[in-house]
């Protein structure tokens, strides 16, 4: 089966679920990631006919949001403040020691799959700048070396051993 066939119907039950909840929309996108990891591109037609929608109202709605994906991403995903505090206490210099560290850059994922790093614009812990997520831990001060420690306490399904 084409690929952009089986997402199409890999989403249909649940296309089907949320048809009739009223601002289902942003339900169902969430929905979809939660199954398939992201929202392929390939599916807008489908959520778009499913609710009565626009394709564009539809992507409107997944490039507004940045936590929705068009594109597979990493087992973990490891997010870099770049905030203004976070940038006084030395997230630029721990952004290019990441960068470096896993080989990728922004919006990019390991090659084994393991990691994709984006940047995040505040993550409300200014006081204990600079802080990285991890999936959904925050960790506050963290450097090179603490960010090096972190890889390494992901254990080998990240691939980044140290």
């Amino acid at each position: 089966m084409e690929k952009s066939a089986q997402n199409t119907a890999d989403i249909s039950h649940l296309v089907t679920q949320f048809r009739s909840v009223p601002g289902g929309l942003l339900p169902l996108l969430h929905a979809i990631q939660g199954e398939l990891g992201y929202v392929p591109e390939s599916t807008v037609p489908a959520i778009a006919a499913g609710l009565n929608l626009s394709r564009a109202e539809v992507h409107g709605v997944i490039s507004f949001y940045h936590d929705f994906k068009t594109h597979p991403v990493g087992k973990t995903t490891v997010q870099i403040c770049r905030s203004e505090a976070c940038q006084s206490m030395g997230s630029r210099q721990l952004e290019a020691h990441a960068k470096a560290t896993l080989g990728v850059d922004y919006h990019q994922t390991t090659d084994d799959g393991a990691i994709t790093l984006e940047p995040v614009y505040c993550l409300g812990n200014c006081a204990c700048s600079p802080s990285v997520r991890i999936n959904n831990d925050i960790y506050a001060r963290v450097d090179a070396a603490r960010f090096d420690q972190l890889m390494a306490d992901l254990g080998s399904d990240t691939g980044v051993s140290k």
